[in-house]
């Protein structure tokens, strides 16, 4: 089977001439050093720029970089002899040095000590150790020409080799002067040399300006292979860590790749930049960064989903390059691991392959495992790891019959086999792009997927659909056809595709879609009906009867290996071969494919083996299909149960769980749902318990509840709500507490007025307050404010006001019925001293209080100012001696007008004329000469409250 590789460009990022690559060993970070002095950093997942470095001011090029992962560096080296060290995180340059006594051409970081080495156009090499402040501890001598390239042994990190314009590749150990050996064959200078990381060679390449590329095995110290076809010098050249191939790169612009174990070359790569100078890949990624001329490249090679299969017992075998694995589930016994943790396997070699293993598969009964790779198939026993058979294919599936397998021959030939022997072979109408077992033979052509008969190799179906993968259920009823974008869940009917076809398209009722995945399908398995399958998001979901249900979100990409019934646990694994699980019961599937299969006797013959923690899982399942009533019997979980009985109405149920488990919100969301359905009183009672005043007050308003009023007015006057409680107490008529809560808030302005207006003899109460409060911050603006039982006259109704209080105290303890409000005069239309004054009019004169004749007194007709000079006199006249006993300065809050202020003080506000006060002068000419003596004395600019009112002079 010739190597399959799926190459896709990642990231083209053009820009000067790249001399040197590397790649971040935990970022997707691609660090490119350019002849132009720069240093960028680039993410090739985002295709993004996320950091450049001017390294050298005067564009002096940068000939070797390299990222040190553990300490969060950038080390380069350039043409000025510097190599510098920078943070790229803070992008401080961290350290500096001369190193060389010319270019330095390349820079190698040791695994696991804090050294580096670096050569150079002086001819040497030198160690560096950063622990010992960048130390050199040891220079390499011996090259007689340009040094291009050191790079350690990956197998023993005291060792390293160098490439040399000098024609030679030479091997060093650390602290020995001298090299242990030197490989000589190339016709021209050495540009790049690299170690193989595999454990089965012992080799190393090297490229050269011979246009050659040579494999040298440097235990025997010989050429192994030479590998020609470049037709410019090699600039660089590396084996893959993990793909059996040797990357090449030249100055003619093209990057080959050669199988390492034949040395054919499998494909040559030219993107058009002109030169190639670098490569670079990164250990256990498939990831290849090349620099060219006019960019950079990076590129993924083949894919990243292991060679891996695993039997229905639990058996898992891998390979890992060359070596094949195994590994059984069963010895972990009943130990506990948690969902997505990795599974502490032990491993057993099984042995080496003979050829690369790219694809490894169990047949159905897990008895012969094949291996495919290297346009070949081995098919081995799976107990005893035996060669069974044999042979040349591009591709092999195995049957839904174990004992069959096909083989792809070419595009053009299919070969059939049961027990190990060829049935038959035929060339499909159409070509063959690709083959897949299962139920049927699926072959896979330009045309879309076509199935046949595995025993006849009879048409069954044509489908217009070009699919990646094909999975078949076990019983070959159902399958997954999946495409790039999207997969297609249909149910096969073998029943209706006997006999002839009846066109080129096959029997069309022998297939029947029955939904469709709107999500990109990576790898798959059936369960029963469910397809378990993980998408491009790395979420592992399962799909059953049109449903897509998540299991878990995963943390890296993982790829599904299978299902044991006998564990109900779901295996994966990932990259590196880290096996992990999750838990997937049977009995849940089982159950919500009776559901769908609308089995409803089966299910519930199920439903019992279902424990209590599948059973809300199975609940949500139930109401996604509709199955409302069915999902709150089964559900366990009180929020899923409290929401499905509000979604039922079931109120009975939905008030018993939000009993057992209280919260606000559900005492809401029930009062809610009871209000759009009238059930008042399980609102309140839901109201109550949720502590939701506003919706208490619209309700015990709305219903006319003077009971539900007054336990809201304590409710919400106890937990500080006090806007409401105020207004239910307004709404129960209660004045005095809606009075004292305005004074418990310390809201005395508002409480003021609200005593004037509905209780005048609580007046001089909270005024005192408000004084007392207000004369903290202004005690003259509280001098100010002026009490009404002290300035009587600036208050002329108030006594019957305080009558009107009296009256009135008697209706506001009757409350209405809402049905009265139509026959009730509003009280913005009621005249309450009207009304006040004709009820004591009726009254006996001897059952009258003094306030109540007070107010009778003053009822009657008050003369204007204007109507003072001629109206008759109608209070008692009251003397000089008299009028200078009650004279009362008024408050500085009336000074707006201080001719009136002072009018009052001088005649109490009343009619003076018959009081003789005047001093023979009509009160009309006393007026005046009053106004005239206030216009000269310009009042405007003076303060009344400092005035001597009893100076006598005052108005000479």
């Amino acid at each position: 089977m010739p190597l399959r590789f799926d190459i896709k460009r990642k990231l083209c990022a053009r820009s000067d001439r790249v001399k040197c690559l590397d790649m971040h060993g935990t970022e997707s970070w691609l660090l490119v050093a350019l002849y132009s002095g720069h240093l960028n950093i680039w993410n090739y997942e985002t295709q993004s720029l996320v950091k450049t470095i001017e390294v050298t001011s005067n564009d002096l090029p940068i000939r070797a970089a390299k990222f040190i992962d553990r300490k969060s560096w950038v080390v380069s080296g350039s043409d000025d002899m510097m190599i510098r060290i920078y943070n790229y995180n803070t992008m401080d340059k961290v350290h500096s040095f001369e190193a060389h006594a010319d270019y330095i051409r390349s820079i190698a970081v040791h695994p696991s000590q804090s050294y580096i080495l670096t050569s150079s156009d002086d001819m040497t090499i030198k160690l560096w150790d950063w622990g010992k402040s960048w130390q050199c501890t040891q220079t390499f001598e011996g090259h007689t020409h340009y040094v291009m390239q050191v790079v350690f042994n990956p197998k023993d990190n005291n060792t390293f080799a160098s490439a040399s314009l000098d024609k030679t590749i030479r091997v060093w150990q650390l602290g020995s002067t001298q090299p242990n050996f030197t490989l000589i064959g190339h016709d021209k200078g050495v540009n790049c040399v690299d170690y193989y990381r595999g454990a089965d060679k012992p080799y190393l390449i090297s490229g050269a300006d011979d246009f050659t590329a040579k494999i040298w095995d440097y235990q025997n110290k010989s050429c192994v292979q030479t590998l020609s076809g470049h037709g410019a010098n090699i600039t660089s050249a590396c084996f893959h860590s993990d793909m059996p191939i040797i990357i090449t790169g030249s100055e003619d612009g093209t990057i080959r790749l050669w199988h390492v174990n034949t040395y054919r070359m499998e494909f040559t790569l030219n993107y058009g930049l002109e030169r190639v100078w670098c490569i670079s890949q990164l250990p256990g990624s498939n990831s290849l960064g090349i620099g060219y001329d006019e960019g950079a490249i990076m590129i993924k090679l083949g894919r990243e989903q292991p060679a891996i299969t695993m039997d229905t017992s639990g058996k898992i075998i891998w390979a890992k390059h060359s070596e094949i694995q195994q590994a059984n589930i069963k010895a972990l016994g009943d130990s506990e691991v948690k969902d997505g943790e990795v599974l502490p396997l032990a491993v057993k070699d099984l042995g080496s392959c003979e050829i690369f293993p790219q694809d490894l598969r169990h047949n159905p009964n897990g008895r012969f495992v094949v291996v495919c790779g290297d346009g070949e198939y081995i098919i081995y026993t799976a107990l005893a790891w035996r060669n069974k058979s044999f042979g040349a294919a591009e591709e092999f599936v195995w049957g839904a019959d174990s004992s069959m397998y096909c083989i792809r021959e070419g595009n053009s030939k299919v070969k059939a086999f049961k027990n190990f022997k060829e049935v038959y072979d035929f060339k499909p109408d159409y070509g063959v792009d690709g083959i897949y077992g299962g139920q049927l033979l699926g072959v896979r052509s330009a045309s879309g997927l076509t199935f046949y008969n595995w025993e006849n190799t009879n048409l069954v179906r044509r489908i217009e659909v070009t699919p990646k993968q094909v999975y078949w259920s076990e019983n070959g009823s159902l399958l997954c056809v999946a495409t790039e974008e999207e997969a297609y869940i249909l149910q096969y009917f073998p029943e209706k595709a006997d006999g002839v076809p009846p066109d080129e398209d096959g029997f069309e009722e022998a297939f029947e879609v029955l939904g469709e995945v709107s999500d990109k399908v990576m790898t798959g398995c059936w369960i029963g009906d469910c397809f378990i399958f993980t998408n491009g998001e790395n979420r592992l979901n399962y799909y059953v009867g049109g449903e897509i249900v998540t299991i878990a979100h995963l943390d890296r990409t993982q790829y599904i290996l299978g299902y044991i019934a006998k564990d109900s646990k779901l295996y994966l694994c990932d990259k590196d071969l880290n096996i992990t699980s999750f838990a997937l019961k049977t009995s849940v599937l089982e159950y919500q494919t009776a559901v769908m299969r609308k089995d409803f006797e089966s299910a519930d013959q199920i439903l019992p083996t279902i424990d209590e923690e599948n059973r809300t899982r199975v609940a949500q399942f139930l109401e996604k299909q509709g199955f409302k009533e069915q999902a709150l019997a089964v559900s366990v979980d009180p929020a899923h149960k409290f929401e499905l009985a509000l979604q039922l109405n079931d109120f009975a149920t939905a008030y018993s769980l939000a009993q057992e488990h209280s919260s606000e919100q559900r005492w809401k969301q029930l009062s809610e749902l009871a209000l759009r359905n009238s059930e008042f009183a399980l609102a309140q009672k839901c109201m109550y318990n949720a502590k939701d005043f506003s919706g208490l007050l619209l309700l015990a308003s709305s219903i006319g509840d003077a009971e539900a009023m007054r336990q809201l007015a304590e409710m919400s006057h106890a937990a500080g709500k006090h806007n409401i409680a105020f207004t239910a107490y307004m709404m129960l008529n209660d004045v005095p507490k809606s009075l004292e809560l305005l004074i418990e808030t310390e809201r005395y302005p508002e409480a003021a007025m609200m005593a004037k207006t509905y209780k005048p003899t609580e007046v001089s109460r909270v005024l005192k307050l408000w004084q007392e409060d207000l004369s903290k911050t202004n005690e003259k603006a509280a001098q100010a404010l002026a009490d009404p039982l002290q300035y009587e006259n600036l208050f002329p109704e108030l006594q019957a006001a305080i009558s009107a209080e009296k009256v009135i105290q008697k209706e506001r303890g009757r409350l209405l019925p809402a049905n009265s409000y139509p026959n009730v005069t509003p009280n913005w239309e009621r005249d309450v001293l009207a009304e006040t004054e004709e009820i004591l009019a009726g009254m006996p004169p001897e059952s009258l209080t003094s306030e109540s004749q007070a107010t009778l007194e003053q009822k009657e007709p008050q003369p204007t100012p204007e109507q003072a000079v001629t109206s008759p006199p109608r209070r008692e006249v009251i003397s000089p001696r008299d009028m200078d006993h009650t004279k009362d300065v008024s408050p500085s809050s009336q000074q707006s007008n201080p001719s009136k202020d002072l009018i009052s003080d001088i005649g109490g506000g009343e009619d003076a004329s018959s009081r003789g006060i005047f001093g023979g002068k009509s009160s009309t000419d006393f007026l005046e000469d009053v106004d005239k003596e206030i216009s000269e004395l310009n009042l405007d600019d003076v303060n009344v409250d400092e005035l001597d009112l009893e100076d006598e002079h005052l108005f000479d």
